[in-house]
């Protein structure tokens, strides 16, 4: 593993050990924090659509007028 994900692995080791209900609290309050909310919403949106097939921008824009 590179130097740079080190600390997030330990992070996500600590995380994976507490009990179910600290979990959750830690996620309300990530949540709670509105940059961080938006990066989560952004990241599980690009994961979700990462196995779309793709276009060409421009044809993007002819279909929809542009």
């Amino acid at each position: 593993m590179k130097t740079r994900g080190v600390t997030a692995e330990i992070f996500l080791t600590a995380f994976k050990t507490l009990p179910k209900k600290e979990q959750d609290a830690f996620f309300v309050q990530m949540l709670k924090d509105v940059r961080l909310r938006e990066d989560l919403i952004d990241i599980a949106i690009a994961e979700g659509r990462s196995r779309d097939k793709t276009r060409p921008f421009r044809g993007f824009l002819k279909e929809h007028g542009e």
